[in-house]
């Protein structure tokens, strides 16, 4: 008889380790708080919600993020397999119908015939074998036995925040029109123009509009890969334009010119009615949001259909905390996932799952844990969360910086990428053919 573990969180973390565990004949016991307790950033009873956008990023090899959906792919992942069940068009981008992709990871898990669902707020640590993935929206109760477990506050905390979305039919395509930037892949944006008049007068207003109140909010605290457009705004006129305004590569089709900025949509669900504004991550009130954003021409009625939202994300201080495989340095019985571990990003956060999930398998059945090592994008993302040399630890999104560098000189980045991503690839299929996952 395999031993009972426990996966606290049903997140994207949480439901890639209960379907990994489960793959390997481990009987799961997963324990999720919602729908009877919400956090204030969630809105579904569906598991593996998208809090925030509803893109998992880049799909080319090129790319470090496209590269870890590869390996994950080949791996079996079930976030991976949803996503690509339910994408949307999106470019170069994989973007997923949000709902659609949770209600499928939820009946996905819910079928499975060794994973029991334990609907409640689990406000202890749990016995090992366990893997927490309670995110970085944990309770305050299990915040506080975690902090307790590990006998000091390793905590650290920032805030996060979430984009609006609005109504395909409330924007004004005489004033917008579709394309992707460069004409990667299909035409799946929509690009609303702004001149240099209408853009400076939008970033006054939007450095200057009131924002809601987010007990010990603080500029310093926003993690730069998820930072309030309006924070963006303050630290400079044209901070926007050279980040998520920045119009190179879109030229307006009607006049054939570059504009002065350009502000992008991506469509949030299979429909295509909804329409995510790309970067707008925020934290103003919402009178404000409506106000400040009808500023863009495209948007001038557009209808809102969710503001902005402002969250905490907690995570640990992993290398001090954890090894490489997830789990803790004193008990390796015990083991967490996801962005509360300082991974950050949706695919990301599933990677941890996976190989903590996978790495806790092969220590239950006292077998040699897979070696990703840091030629792998899983590998070297587990490596830097616990990597104790790091001194001012701060949630990272996988890029190819924290791979290990090629042997031989390639020319040009995508060419050096791409080599990257093929060596890590091989790795993959190698692990796979030994029969160590």
């Amino acid at each position: 008889m395999t031993p009972e573990v426990t996966v606290v969180g049903a997140g994207l973390a949480g439901c890639e380790a209960a379907w990994q565990l489960a793959q390997r004949d481990f009987r799961v016991r997963l324990y999720e708080m919602k729908p009877k307790k919400m956090s204030p950033a969630h809105h579904s009873a569906d598991f593996a919600e998208l809090v925030c956008s509803n893109s998992l990023r880049g799909d080319r090899l090129e790319n470090a993020v496209g590269l870890l959906k590869e390996e994950l792919r080949r791996l079996g992942s079930l976030i991976l397999s949803c996503a690509d069940e339910t994408r949307v068009e999106a470019g170069g981008c994989l973007a997923v119908d949000r709902f659609g992709f949770s209600a499928l990871v939820t009946q996905r898990i819910r079928e499975h015939p060794l994973i029991t669902l334990v609907s409640e707020e689990l406000k202890q640590m749990p016995a090992a074998p366990a893997i927490v993935a309670t995110g970085p929206l944990t309770s305050d109760a299990l915040s506080e036995a975690i902090s307790q477990y590990f006998g000091s506050a390793q905590y650290l905390h920032f805030f996060d925040a979430a984009a609006p979305l609005v109504t395909r039919e409330s924007i004004d395509m005489d004033k917008a029109w579709f394309a992707s930037r460069y004409d990667r892949g299909t035409a799946d944006y929509i690009n609303c123009a702004m001149d240099r008049e209408e853009y400076v007068a939008f970033v006054r207003e939007l450095a200057s509009a009131e924002e809601a109140q987010v007990h010990g909010f603080e500029d310093a605290k926003v993690f730069e890969g998820c930072m309030p457009v309006e924070v963006m705004a303050r630290r400079g006129e044209d901070t926007l334009r050279y980040g998520p305004l920045k119009p190179v590569g879109l030229p307006d089709p009607k006049t054939g010119k570059t504009p002065y900025a350009v502000v992008q949509l991506r469509r949030d669900n299979a429909a295509g009615n909804i329409y995510n504004i790309v970067g707008f991550q925020t934290h103003l009130r919402f009178p404000e949001q409506k106000r400040v954003f009808s500023m863009i021409p495209a948007l001038k009625n557009a209808e809102f259909v969710r503001y902005g939202v402002m969250h905490r994300n907690t995570f640990l201080h992993s290398p001090t905390l954890l090894d490489a495989s997830y789990a803790d340095r004193r008990n390796p019985g015990i083991a967490f996932a996801g962005q509360m571990t300082g991974v950050e990003g949706y695919v990301e956060s599933c990677a941890s799952g996976f190989l903590a999930a996978v790495c806790m398998a092969a220590r239950l059945r006292g077998m040699e844990l897979p070696d990703f090592g840091d030629t792998t994008a899983i590998g070297a993302l587990a490596q830097y969360i616990s990597d104790q040399s790091v001194r001012s630890f701060q949630p990272m999104n996988i890029n190819f910086g924290i791979l290990a560098p090629l042997e031989q000189r390639i020319k040009g980045k995508a060419n050096k990428n791409l080599a990257i991503a093929n060596r890590s690839l091989e790795r993959i299929e190698q692990l796979r053919n030994e029969g160590k996952l």
